[in-house]
């Protein structure tokens, strides 16, 4: 299953950012990028973590990337910017992905 939704981040990482790079302009243009680029990366990062059976990580990857990220697509299809202040949970995601990876490969 974190194969599937990573691939389907990964899919939707590149459509957010088509249409941030030809369909949108200003804030709304950067919210798409910037969503984007981070769950794009994470979602490859989340299928590594798959191959080295780090499942864990993966699943952080792939749920923090889609808090992220799909609150910076909301706000730039017109959701209340107030939705701005759920983007940095997905972060704290991100970043503890990251950590729990690194542990689970220290030595």
């Amino acid at each position: 299953m974190l194969g599937l939704f990573a691939g389907l981040a990964g899919a939707l990482a590149v459509a957010a950012g088509a249409f941030g790079a030809h369909g949108a302009q200003g804030q709304a243009a950067e919210w798409l990028r910037t969503g984007g680029q981070y769950q794009l990366i994470h979602a490859v990062a989340a299928l590594v973590a798959l191959r080295l059976e780090a499942r864990g990580p993966g699943w952080l990857f792939v749920a923090g990337g889609a808090i992220f990220a799909l609150t910076l697509y909301a706000m730039a299809l017109g959701a209340p910017r107030w939705l701005g202040a759920v983007t940095p949970i997905g972060g704290a995601m991100l970043i503890g992905g990251w950590l729990w990876l690194a542990w689970r490969l220290r030595g």
